[in-house]
Formats: structure tokens, sequence, C-alpha cells
């Protein structure tokens, strides 16, 4: 997974380009960001992203707290376990620059199966990359990880994310609170 991955091709010509026979601007490529496995080089930008967006992520699911960031280092290193033991897999999407800007994750991995959740930079919402990247990680769980299944759940208030699950072939399976909130459950099979 060393290359961005391209989206599909669109034009982007300017009112002035438009029936004057002037060049228009030509395609613009838009990247998805790297899917990277979670190391311990991430740090540093993982915590960044978590910070810029803490705002924006508390505005649809609960504030991680300030322990969180104070004990950041503490949590990091237990992610990686979790990971090394085949518990929980965390992805990142990252830049070119070494930037992330999302995070897809399957959690609590037993049994050929996995709860997954994922993030994305507000700077970065609103392009697809949300769709792509949980597309490429429900992949991986069905051949790298060898899941048969990943179960999702997603509050009402919260349309984009339930868009996201269901053009992934997400199928809406019960109706629960989550955070206080209604919300629906979903799962995805694989076989």
């Amino acid at each position: 997974m060393s290359q961005p991955t391209p989206l599909p091709e669109t034009s982007m010509e300017s009112k002035e380009d438009r029936g004057t026979g002037s060049e228009s601007t030509p395609p613009l490529h838009l990247l998805i960001p790297d899917l990277q496995l979670l190391r311990l080089d991430h740090a540093p930008a993982l915590l960044a992203f978590e910070r810029e967006n803490r705002a924006y992520f508390a505005a649809s699911v609960p504030d991680r707290g300030d322990e969180f960031f104070t004990e950041f280092d503490t949590r990091y290193a237990q992610l990686l376990a979790w990971q090394a033991a085949g518990t929980d897999y965390f992805h990142l999407l990252v830049t070119e620059r070494g930037e992330v800007v999302g995070r897809v994750n399957l959690y609590e991995v037993a049994d050929g199966s996995a709860e997954l959740g994922y993030r994305i930079a507000q700077k970065a919402a609103g392009r697809g990359l949300a769709t792509a990247a949980v597309r490429k990680v429900r992949d991986l769980a069905a051949t790298a990880y060898g899941l048969s299944r990943l179960r999702a759940r997603v509050t009402l208030d919260n349309p984009a994310s339930r868009k996201v699950i269901e053009h992934n072939g997400f199928v809406a399976v019960g109706e629960l609170t989550l955070n206080g909130k209604p919300a629906i459950s979903y799962i995805c099979e694989f076989r």
C-alpha cells in the first residue's frame, strides 16, 4: 500500500473557461492518502490529528476527554500491544507529507468478527475518503485478517456515516442507544 490510489478524474473548469474557447483547467486527480497499519512512528502525527479535530469529532461522538491527551503515550502503547496480539487492527490514512487525515479501526476481533469504527479529519471530510478507506479495510478484514463479518453502529443524527456504511455493503440489523442517542446497528457479511 505504498502508492496513493487516485479517485476518479473530475474536470475542474472555471466559469471563465466555459464556452470561451480558452483552455480549460486540466482534470484534477484527487489522491486517497495511503492506508497504513498503525506503527510506533505514527504517534506524533496521530496525536496532532486527534488534537486538531477534537472539537469537530466531539460534535458527533463523545469527546475523548483531557486524559486521552495527557496519557496518550500509555494509550498508544496499549493500542500497539492489542494490535500485536491480533485483537485489534488500527489503520491510518497518511498523506504524502506524513499527516494523518483519518483512522479506520477494527476492534474486538474475535470468532471471525470485528467492530468497525472510523474518523476523518474535518479538512478531508466530504471527499469520499471515508467510503474508500472503509472499503479498503473491509477488504483487508476478509482477506488479510480472515474475518467473515464486521459490525458497525451509527447514531441517527450522523447521516454521512450511515451513508458510508451502507455504501460498503453493511445492512441495518437493529436499533439501539449509543452514547445516549438513537442509533442503528449494522452487519457486513463476507461469506
